[in-house]
């Protein structure tokens, strides 16, 4: 019987290939879905790349032109090391010490949940292996990124550890593959940015529920003035009404809500650097916080909007839209004998309407589009300021004043007063139209001078005394 001896190393190489030019060698631990895509985006950077494997024979397909090798074998051959496997597995990595000596070791592994363990997983490492240098990086992106590169701004690699010049090795490897590195400190840290990718949704958070809030109380506001209430004194069942003209009546009313939240934090805090007199004094956290949603705010704003243009396009082909207009024409052809005549006002309130809320969609998408990192990239500041600020207000106006030409005279009528409550159109102008109102106050010229000079680094050191320091001279 022959003993066969296996080679410990297994290249990849197409044989009869020329030599590459000597590249640094990388080493990853785990052949998974993140291996692989680390170990190919490594490899297109420039990189030589070698993996270690329980089976080296036998660990499925792998990046062509890497290395495969045992993880004792890996590791020596080179001074940087991935462990992309999961933590259940890392003690095996305990025998491996002598060979890890000295070694930088990069956890890019995450858990499943929050608090599952005592300890981060990279300080879990670095008590499993004393002697070499681990950094916490990479954890915040998917295998996807990995592999296709950043595609935006936001592709950032957040990393920490104990060691500077460890840390500086990781931060080279990631700026070539095209990252922005962020460094958090000591591994200390690690634990922080291992809950990072459990987050759901963290800056949507507020919005999501101001959204639902809105949408919930209006649906239900409205389900009772417009379907009990006909219901219950009219003995009548319009309740097939819930599907389309209530919902068309609650999106446009949150749609109009949300968006004036997203200037509203901007004119409480002008307000307030106007009554302080500084920019350098911190806003409150709530107001803080609410400015930094406001994207979202308007996004979802956008959102809605969009809903209530779909909802307005079916109207000509529903059902009970379709059956009440021939039963009118019916009526008036037979009964009467005769055709209305033509209302010039409601034809120019209609139109005027109409018109007026295309405007005010069609400014609403170009604040979505230029709120995307892809076209905000591509503007100076002043741009993006010109078109989220100034066009943003203009916006808020045509929308509002759309909202007040649907209602026209209606609210000088008794029967719009269902139960004594005032019509969800009505509730839903109450904010924007204070945001107008206070924007246009900010606007007048002995205020705006005030405020230009504030922000330009200007502070009241004396607030009793206006007659020497006035804030509107």
């Amino acid at each position: 019987m022959s003993n066969e001896v296996k080679p410990e190393s297994l290249s990849l190489c197409p044989l009869g290939t020329a030599a590459a030019p000597e590249q640094e060698l990388l080493c990853i631990f785990g052949t998974g879905d993140l291996g692989r895509s680390l170990g190919q985006r490594l490899l297109q950077t420039g990189y030589r790349v070698v993996y270690g494997s329980r089976r080296p024979h036998s660990c499925g397909p792998l990046p062509e032109r890497a290395q495969v090798m045992s993880h004792a074998a890996a590791a020596q051959s080179a001074n940087l090391v991935f462990i992309c496997i999961h933590r259940e597995n890392y003690d095996f990595l305990e025998t491996l010490a002598p060979e890890l000596k000295g070694k930088v070791l990069v956890d890019v592994s995450n858990n499943v949940e929050k608090n599952l363990y005592p300890e981060a997983n990279a300080e879990y490492l670095q008590r499993l292996i004393p002697g070499a240098h681990v950094v916490k990086a990479f954890n915040t992106l998917s295998a996807w990124a990995l592999q296709n590169g950043p595609s935006d701004a936001n592709r950032q690699v957040y990393l920490c550890g104990n060691n500077a010049e460890a840390k500086q090795a990781v931060s080279v490897v990631a700026t070539k593959l095209g990252f922005t590195v962020l460094d958090r400190g000591s591994v200390s840290a690690a634990k922080e940015l291992e809950d990072f990718p459990l987050q759901l949704f963290p800056e949507w958070r507020l919005p999501l529920r101001l959204a639902v809030g809105l949408t919930a109380f209006f649906f239900f506001y409205l389900l009772i003035r417009d379907i009990i209430s006909v219901y219950i004194k009219e003995k009548k069942d319009i309740s097939f009404r819930i599907m389309v003209s209530l919902a068309n009546k609650v999106f446009p009313i949150v749609s109009l809500i949300m968006l004036s939240l997203c200037y509203l934090p901007g004119v409480i805090a002008a307000f307030l650097q106007l009554y302080r007199g500084t920019k350098y004094k911190r806003f409150p956290d709530w107001l803080d916080r609410w400015m930094l949603c406001r994207k979202q705010l308007g996004l979802l704003a956008l959102g809605f909007a969009f809903l209530h243009v779909l909802y307005t396009l079916i109207i000509p082909i529903r059902y009970y839209v379709r059956f009440r207009l021939s039963a009118i024409t019916v009526s008036e052809v037979r009964d009467k004998n005769r055709t209305p005549e033509f209302d010039t006002t409601m034809a120019w309130r209609t139109d005027s309407y109409y018109s007026v809320g295309i405007l005010g969609f069609g400014l609403y998408l170009l604040l979505g589009i230029t709120s995307l990192p892809s076209v905000s990239n591509a503007l100076s500041w002043r741009e993006f300021s010109f078109i989220q600020s100034k066009l943003g207000h203009v916006t808020l106006f045509f929308c509002t004043f759309h909202t007040y030409l649907y209602g026209w005279d209606k609210f000088l009528r008794a029967s719009s007063y269902k139960w004594y409550t005032p019509p969800g159109y009505m509730l839903c102008l109450v904010l924007p139209s204070v945001v107008l109102v206070l924007k246009l106050l900010l606007l007048l010229p002995c205020v705006d001078r005030s405020l230009t000079r504030i922000r330009q680094g200007w502070e009241r050191t004396n607030p009793d005394d206006d007659s020497r320091k006035s804030l509107l001279t």
